[in-house]
């Protein structure tokens, strides 16, 4: 399978995950587009888990995101 991103490479959001399957690692902050984050693993299903970021980059949550939500930073 041929993927846009590899592991660890950093990426901007072009659209907010879904809400429902974030996984919060600290305090809950409003989501935006935007945000920095990291490529944590590929899913099976071919979506990135992505590492979502603050601007300070502190990790704020995990969620899983399509390709053509992001874009390469």
């Amino acid at each position: 399978m041929q993927t846009l991103f590899k592991r660890h490479q950093a990426v901007i959001l072009l659209r907010v995950p879904d809400l429902d399957r974030i996984e919060w690692y600290g305090d809950e902050q409003p989501l935006t587009k935007g945000m920095s984050g990291t490529i944590n693993v590929l899913l099976p299903n071919g979506q990135y888990h992505v590492e979502i970021k603050d601007k300070v980059g502190n990790i704020l949550c995990y969620a899983p995101c399509n390709e053509e939500d992001l874009q390469a930073a």
